[in-house]
């Protein structure tokens, strides 16, 4: 059986962006590693979208950048926002892909396989990126789907992604459509539900995406160029934690449970691997903040009992300091940043979240 210094389970956005950090930085100029992972090819299957709070290696596979977002609320009408210092980014994974798996192919120290059942993993230091979950009726799961589209005219405000409408139905759960605008006759029109993601009723996506282009933009004529569908879990993994093993991405709980952000968090955990890699047996784990958890539990508390409080919620994050607000959700806030947003929050409803 065929040995090797370093296994990566799971060849997503976690996996490959570390073996593309090892590599980048010529990590694995003398080490062998090899990347599990069952697909047979790779095609653009998501989008990453998040705030630029930190550089990160993939510039090149951004598909557009936004200064302005907005939020919608029905009574409270159009909240417009627009942040020059943090630029809202999204990434294309096809070109995600391409990028990293010719950069890999250059290096005849970089294996893939489709299982890992050939490998003697015994000498081997693991980075495992599947997680294991163990569910719950209670959980959450923010779960959505999205079409690109092109229009045959001109629809679309391509300065200004929609972040979060909630004019649309709720359904006593959380729900809003997000909207990113490459250019006036192409965009991605998402819904997203968060909810236990237990009630089929939620998720006639198709019906729900199709009314809303035809509700809110003039039922135009439109191809659909892509369609991405997905679930991000808004809880931890039960991943245990073993000797030559680290967990990466959602299995190395990278997940921002308010938000479902993920993609930054992986390249800062990357960045942390790679720096000590030469000692990476006895490296401490790398976590995000606790008080992300602590803030993330107790909103989440406050989301499953008054879903329909979460509007004008979200409205209130946003409303005023948007720095604060984005660095927040970003985990990059300080102190000041963090109080600023705690005490636009309805107080009674989150002391009692508290303590649940």
């Amino acid at each position: 059986m065929r040995e090797f210094d370093y296994i990566i389970i799971g060849g997503g956005c976690a996996g490959l962006s570390l073996a593309y950090e090892l590599n980048l930085h010529n990590k694995l100029s003398k080490k062998k590693l090899a990347i599990i992972e069952p697909r047979k090819e790779y095609i653009r299957d998501k989008t990453w979208s998040f705030w630029k709070v930190t550089p990160h290696n993939f510039e090149d596979c951004v598909k557009k950048s936004w200064n302005k977002f907005n939020l919608r609320i029905g009574g409270k009408g159009t909240q417009v926002n627009e942040c020059q210092k943090y630029p809202y980014q999204t990434i294309d994974s096809g070109l995600f892909y391409n990028k990293i798996i010719d950069n890999l192919k250059k290096n005849k120290n970089i294996y893939f396989f489709n299982k890992i059942d050939d490998l003697d993993t015994k000498k081997s230091f693991i980075f495992n990126s599947v997680p294991k979950f163990q569910i719950q009726n209670s959980n959450l799961w923010q779960h959505f789907c999205g079409y690109e589209i092109t229009t045959k005219k001109d629809c679309f405000n391509d300065k200004t992604i929609a972040l979060m409408d909630f004019c649309c139905e709720q359904k006593n759960n959380v729900h809003f459509f997000y909207i990113l605008p490459f250019s006036k006759r192409k965009a991605l029109v998402e819904t997203t539900w968060i909810s236990n993601n237990n009630d089929n009723s939620l998720k006639d996506y198709d019906l729900q995406i199709k009314s809303h282009i035809k509700d809110n933009f003039f039922n135009p004529e439109y191809e659909i160029n892509f369609k991405e569908e997905g679930a991000i879990p808004l809880f931890y993994p039960k991943n245990s934690c073993e000797n030559n093993k680290i967990n990466i991405g959602t299995a190395g709980c990278m997940t921002r449970l308010s938000t479902g952000y993920t993609f930054l968090n992986i390249q800062e955990h990357s960045k942390y691997i790679r720096m000590n890699i030469d000692n990476i047996k006895n490296v401490k784990t790398y976590r995000l903040k606790n008080k992300y958890k602590i803030l993330d539990k107790i909103f989440l508390n406050v989301l499953k009992k008054y879903p329909e409080k979460m509007p004008d919620i979200f409205y209130k994050i946003f409303d005023r300091n948007i720095y604060s607000a984005i660095k927040f959700l970003s985990n990059k806030s300080n102190i000041v940043d963090d109080l600023s947003i705690i005490l636009k929050m309805p107080k009674w409803i989150f002391i009692k979240s508290l303590f649940n």
